[in-house]
């Protein structure tokens, strides 16, 4: 009787509480790490992520070290020790960013979490669908229907933060000495910005980010890779591994290549998904192989033969 009241709950995330094994009070928001099942009964999460939920939740994690990366690069000029040594900090941050935020979430002490599986596009966005029964009054029912995969993202986000301003300035004072007073801060300051920019990503578009990050990941890095290489004059495999700093690059881009790959593959048949990773290398071979015929000089110096 008490699951028969209970399904008649309006809307898609409104529910009412288990206590003591019978279904009690009114239709309302369910707590913090549960969510309203079929029969608009309050259920804990307690499923394990799956793959996809990893990969999203790395991806989110890697987007601020890769920005770290980016701009201590851009600022550092041609101190590459002091990069170098900014580049580590940047990566301790995020790692030790990443083990507290796994230790504060439910199950609290663990680097596992418990979530509640997403099943479509709106479990991202519950403000959007509170019901109103009699169209006039409406039953609010917001709630992190995704649990923990919203919170956990702006958590991880605080903690790099919080880390960053303890540890960095510090260093940066210490080691990049060679640099002007305005540049030695500068690689921080953009933090500063892109931080919140990060966050109100992750707040208003998080739930359209967990769809398409694979392919995010696939065209960006291909961009980059391309725009890298053409900046580098990287026409032949001599210019590639001419300096270590190329290597480096090139297999951070092969990275995030199967990374994408396999974000969108899932690997749900090994048999068929693994060898799509063989592809990992093809963009980079391609550019080597067919850029001597898009130099600009030489199409420029043919046109003028041509006339």
């Amino acid at each position: 009787m008490s699951v028969a009241m209970s399904s008649t709950c309006p809307g898609t995330y409104c529910g009412r509480m288990m206590v003591n094994g019978s279904v009690e009070g009114e239709c309302g928001v369910c707590p913090r790490g549960e969510r309203a099942n079929l029969q608009n009964v309050c259920e804990r999460c307690t499923e394990s992520p799956e793959l996809y939920d990893w990969l999203y939740l790395g991806f989110m994690a890697m987007l601020p070290l890769v920005l770290h990366w980016f701009f201590i690069e851009w600022y550092s000029g041609k101190k590459s020790s002091s990069a170098l040594l900014q580049h580590i900090t940047a990566m301790l941050e995020c790692s030790v960013s990443t083990v507290v935020t796994l230790l504060v979430t439910e199950p609290v002490g663990k680097l596992s979490i418990h979530s509640c599986r997403v099943q479509m596009l709106s479990d991202w966005y519950t403000m959007l669908y509170n019901p109103s029964p009699d169209y006039i009054n409406t039953l609010h029912c917001t709630q992190e229907a995704v649990y923990p995969l919203y919170t956990i993202v702006l958590i991880y986000y605080a903690f790099c933060l919080v880390l960053m301003m303890l540890l960095r300035p510090l260093l940066v004072k210490k080691i990049a000495c060679g640099l002007g007073k305005s540049d030695r801060f500068k690689s921080i300051y953009a933090a500063l910005y892109f931080f919140p920019i990060l966050t109100v990503l992750q707040a208003v578009g998080g739930g359209l980010l967990y769809y398409a990050f694979p392919y995010i990941i696939l065209v960006l890095s291909l961009v980059t890779l391309a725009v890298y290489m053409s900046a580098s004059e990287i026409q032949s495999f001599k210019n590639l591994i001419a300096k270590k700093k190329r290597l480096v690059v090139l297999f951070s881009h092969w990275l995030l290549h199967a990374y994408g790959i396999i974000s969108i593959s899932r690997l749900d048949k090994l048999e068929q998904d693994l060898p799509l990773l063989a592809l990992v290398p093809g963009p980079a071979l391609f550019y080597i192989a067919t850029a001597k015929f898009t130099e600009p000089s030489r199409i420029l110096s043919e046109g003028g033969n041509g006339h």
